[in-house]
């Protein structure tokens, strides 16, 4: 698939953030112009991460700050995608939140009910505030049998430097201590949060494209819910290791700025 189609084909582009549109805290060279010609060029942009250990108005300051983030552009996190899913299939339902607090108030704010006493769904964030009661308590709802969520699967998070554990490797503790692994993961690369996104900005899967540097999340994410698959070799992949995936993007740039 060439540029010129991709365009043609494509109303809603999703991007991924850190690898994509940013590396930590400086914009990929080029991608404020590529995100600007977008919106001119009548595209709706929204900035779509695995990563739910910020709300979406925090991501938006960073954003706006880095100069990426434009009126009535959007971001939407797994968080986002694991709120609707409650609210759609555990309606009601007394929720325990691993979370930051600033996530727990979004929760909140959705009509969310949390519950640190008897809850019947237990949901895993990014709580980079965890402490070992918040473990302990977390692995004894999960023994006695409580629904169990996750937001996202992503084993690591990338920084700068040494990359830190994500929820990935808490569900490798949790299977570990208790033996349970999620019934649901609702981020990328699931369906969950495909069918949330084509149900909130009312976009059909075969008109949206996600972009992103990562094989095993944002090209899988494409192929599993049916959407056009960008990869961009700014973060993690290269071509050589492109070819170590059973995923196929539809279109393949050095950066965003190509596009």
């Amino acid at each position: 698939m060439t540029k010129e189609e991709l365009l043609r084909q494509t109303d809603l582009f999703l991007f991924d953030l850190d690898g994509t549109v940013y590396l930590d805290n400086t914009p990929i060279p080029g991608a404020p112009e590529a995100l600007s010609r977008l919106r001119n060029g009548g595209k709706r942009v929204v900035f779509l991460t695995n990563n739910s250990s910020k709300t979406r108005a925090e991501y938006e300051v960073k954003l706006r700050a880095l100069g990426l983030f434009a009126d009535g552009d959007a971001v939407y996190t797994s968080a986002d995608a694991t709120a609707e899913y409650l609210k759609a299939h555990h309606a009601g339902k007394r929720v325990y939140l691993f979370a930051t607090d600033a996530v727990r108030e979004t929760f909140r704010a959705a009509g969310i009910a949390l519950d640190e006493s008897a809850p019947d769904v237990c949901v895993l964030a990014y709580d980079t505030t965890l402490t070992f009661e918040k473990l302990r308590r977390f692995n004894e709802f999960l023994a006695r049998g409580a629904v169990y969520l996750a937001t996202h699967p992503d084993d690591v998070c990338p920084t700068a430097d040494i990359p830190m554990p994500d929820v990935g490797s808490f569900l490798a503790l949790f299977e570990r201590s208790c033996g349970r692994r999620p019934d649901v993961i609702c981020g990328k690369p699931y369906t969950v949060m495909g069918e949330c996104v084509a149900r909130t900005f009312g976009v059909p899967a075969s008109r949206t494209c996600m972009v992103g540097d990562r094989m095993h999340t944002d090209i899988r994410f494409a192929n599993a819910n049916g959407m056009r698959a960008l990869l961009v070799l700014s973060g993690e992949t290269t071509r050589a290791s492109m070819k170590n995936f059973p995923d196929s993007p539809d279109l393949v740039l050095g950066s965003l700025a190509e596009l």
